[in-house]
């Protein structure tokens, strides 16, 4: 089966980005949301994207953020893909020019063919999925039921909710996705990366052929 991408969200410094680089993560995410644990500054996402290798994506993670303040992060910090994890429609996700994900949180009656065909588009470059817990945005630990992803969607899909690195080999077994998600499914506690699970991560998704 082809190989399935990994990215690491939730990095806070650059010695971590690059340790989980050098065990194999295809991205890195950073995440510009205040509320959340995983929150990063400008200048610290200015400084981790600055020390990062050629060939391993740079990805923010907005929620319903403030254009102004997407174009602020954007003239400092050399992102390669958006990562929309709110309420956004597809005008609010191009309006930057830029290579977006969009997420969306399953529940129960959703069509999610539907729901990725609103973003279809030259820009979008995935749907992530992610499991659905009233009043938080991402970043649970929570998982949805993967046995509803019974109809292939338009967009390249990414998992997300509730991986680590226990059953991240049987997600991709069962679903198949282009790449894979994960950030508290890694913590030793809430924003702090355990390099070991990352690594037992990473070596999961990779003894899947």
């Amino acid at each position: 089966m082809p190989v399935t991408r990994i990215k690491i969200c939730g990095l806070r410094d650059r010695q971590t980005a690059l340790h989980t680089i050098s065990m194999g993560a295809d991205a890195i995410g950073l995440v510009f949301y205040p509320p959340s644990p995983r929150h990063v500054s400008i200048e610290q996402a200015a400084d981790i994207a600055a020390g990062l290798p050629g060939f391993v994506s740079t990805v923010g993670l907005f929620v319903n953020a403030d254009a102004d303040y997407v174009s602020s992060v954007l003239e400092k910090v050399p992102l390669d893909l958006l990562q929309f994890h709110g309420d956004e429609g597809l005008s609010d996700c191009i309006r930057f020019g830029r290579s977006f994900i969009k997420a969306l949180r399953v529940k129960p009656g959703i069509n999610l063919v539907e729901y990725a065909q609103r973003y279809v588009h030259p820009l979008c470059r995935g749907i992530l999925l992610d499991a659905w817990v009233d009043g938080v945005p991402g970043g649970t630990g929570e998982a949805f039921d993967w046995n509803i992803l019974t109809e292939s969607l338009p967009l390249p899909l990414i998992l997300s909710g509730g991986l680590h690195p226990e059953n991240v080999s049987a997600a991709v077994r069962q679903v198949k996705p282009w790449a894979v998600d994960v950030s508290s499914g890694v913590e030793s506690s809430k924003g702090v990366k355990d390099l070991e699970r990352v690594c037992a991560f990473i070596n999961a998704v990779h003894s899947v052929r």
